[in-house]
């Protein structure tokens, strides 16, 4: 608020001339209470403080930047002036080239020095100009290197001329006399004959000093010589025989390796193209032979040639899905021994699964299902060791007792209800992973093998089904109880086919039957089945 002084007015006594107004003049008063040296006191603290926080931050700002300069005034001369920068790597990159260190894995030889210094100032010729100059120099010590027979050295100085675009014919004409001197430093007289008694000797590939590449590397210092041309396509003719001659036994895997060994080597061979139609051949075969393989459960057989077909061709989807299916059926198979508390067993299982889940890259959400059930399965047989009451565990032992009774009085199988077999069976169900349970069946096992071999030799088919029963209890459904139900189902087939020719339907439906629940899709089941029904609905 601003004050408000009084101001005294003179009035002059009225003129006696003059009646009608009266003259005032204004007077400035007193000017005693006025103070015009200084603020009132809460502006001047104020801007006494403005002007104490100015001084402070203005002696802060300088001691930042001194300190930027202490501390970084090479990084911040190269910001602010980087052209001082450049031509301190030109010069540095010149000094080098001088003396002779062309590259370095530091960063400090001619050619790292020239690339850094144009990218920090593309524009200028100079760095161009030394890198131009540095593969010169790289040109000149492979002439040196190769006068000194160091061919290693002079392959790497070639390289880096290549890289730093040196005149192409210059840079050949040196690669030719390396070629040369290596020719004659390495004997290749020699080599030649020494690949030629390797050929004689069957040894065509394999090893550094088989014929194959023995030949080859004659070749890579002498491109044009005849004699080694000429034992190399003989050597890669034995090998496309070779490889042939594995297509045909069977094994795919060797096949292909050694017809695409023979096309890395020579793509213009003259036998490759009837080679590799060979080989596509059996891929395709084996493709089929697989999937068959799948669809009829023979997980192992369709696991073995989805790989092959894998090793063939890496990038086979369709090989990869057949490994998918191969894996989550063992998935499915280490889920159900879980579940019977085979856990050992499940274990093994789901160890193949993720392994073929694994070699193929494939993702195979079955197989962590299957982990969860197999932990489950290993918690719960946990809590029931240690909750089973004495009547169980005395239970228990007394099954085991009276199963190894029956074993020494050789009742293995028989007769039902008191065998060894179906003591054991009972054990099992009550503590399936004890370890006496499993040293039972551990030791029942080959007893049951020589039961159903017996009596299939003996085609008493039924007794041979029971004793394949009792195997499958003991060992489970891998791929020897596959096989051996394959067998009896085979047997049954014969039988069926047998009582089919004498007219009699109801037995030939019955081992019709028998053979399709041991094996679905064993070969011939089909033309029986069709056979059956046509008999059966003429007799109708």
């Amino acid at each position: 608020m601003r004050r408000r002084y009084p101001v005294a007015v003179k009035r002059d006594p009225p003129s006696p001339s003059d009646t009608s107004a009266v003259r005032i003049e204004p007077l400035a008063g007193d000017y005693s209470a006025l103070r015009f040296d200084r603020a009132p006191p809460r502006e001047r603290d104020n801007g006494l403080r403005v002007r104490r926080w100015g001084l402070r931050g203005a002696i802060l700002v300088a001691a930042g930047l001194l300190l930027a300069l202490v501390l970084g005034r090479q990084a911040m001369s190269e910001w602010l002036w980087p052209d001082t920068r450049a031509q301190s790597l030109r010069e540095e990159a010149t000094r080098a080239l001088a003396e002779g260190r062309l590259s370095s894995a530091d960063g400090h030889g001619a050619r790292e020095l020239f690339e850094a210094a144009l990218a920090l100032d593309p524009d200028r010729s100079d760095a161009r100009e030394g890198l131009v100059k540095v593969g010169r120099v790289a040109l000149d010590q492979a002439g040196q290197a190769i006068d000194g027979g160091h061919f290693d050295f002079a392959r790497q100085r070639l390289d880096m001329a290549r890289q730093l675009a040196t005149p192409r014919d210059q840079v050949e004409a040196m690669a030719r006399r390396l070629r040369e001197r290596e020719a004659a430093h390495a004997g290749l007289d020699r080599l030649v004959a020494d690949a030629a008694t390797a050929r004689a000797q069957g040894r065509l590939d394999g090893a550094p000093d088989a014929a194959l590449p023995l030949y080859l590397r004659v070749l890579a210092l002498q491109p044009q010589r005849n004699d080694a041309l000429e034992g190399r396509d003989d050597t890669l003719a034995d090998l496309l025989q070779s490889a042939r001659k594995a297509l045909t036994d069977g094994d795919l895997a060797r096949g292909a390796a050694g017809i695409q060994r023979v096309q890395a080597a020579d793509p213009g061979h003259a036998d490759l193209p009837d080679a590799l139609n060979l080989l596509e051949s059996h891929v395709e075969r084996r493709r089929r032979e697989s999937d068959l393989a799948l669809r009829r459960q023979r997980f192992d057989d369709a696991l073995a040639g989805y790989s092959d077909l894998l090793a063939v061709h890496a990038d086979d989807d369709a090989a990869r899905r057949g490994l998918a299916a191969v894996a989550n059926a063992y998935a499915a198979r280490s889920e159900r021994l879980a579940a019977d508390f085979r856990v050992p067993e499940a274990e093994t299982v789901l160890l193949q699964a993720r392994g073929i889940a694994e070699s193929a890259a494939i993702e195979v959400p079955a197989v962590a299902l299957a982990q969860q059930h197999l932990d489950r399965a290993r918690e719960s047989r946990k809590r029931f060791e240690q909750q089973a009451p004495a009547a169980q565990r005395q239970s228990l032992r007394r099954l085991l007792s009276e199963a190894a009774a029956a074993e020494q009085r050789g009742d293995l199988l028989t007769p039902p209800g008191d065998s060894a077999y179906d003591k054991l069976r009972a054990a099992q169900a009550i503590a399936p992973q004890d370890p006496a349970v499993r040293a039972a069946a551990a030791r029942l096992l080959p007893a049951a093998k020589r039961c159903f071999d017996k009596e299939l030799s003996a085609n008493r088919l039924s007794r041979a089904g029971e004793c394949l029963d009792a195997r499958r209890a003991l060992e489970g459904g891998g791929a020897p109880a596959r096989e051996a139900a394959a067998r009896l189902a085979q047997r049954w087939i014969a039988v069926g086919d047998e009582r089919l020719g004498a007219g009699e339907l109801r037995a030939a439906r019955s081992a019709l039957d028998a053979a399709r629940s041991l094996d679905p899709r064993a070969a011939g089941i089909e033309e029986l089945s069709a056979r059956v029904r046509s008999a059966e609905a003429a007799s109708n």
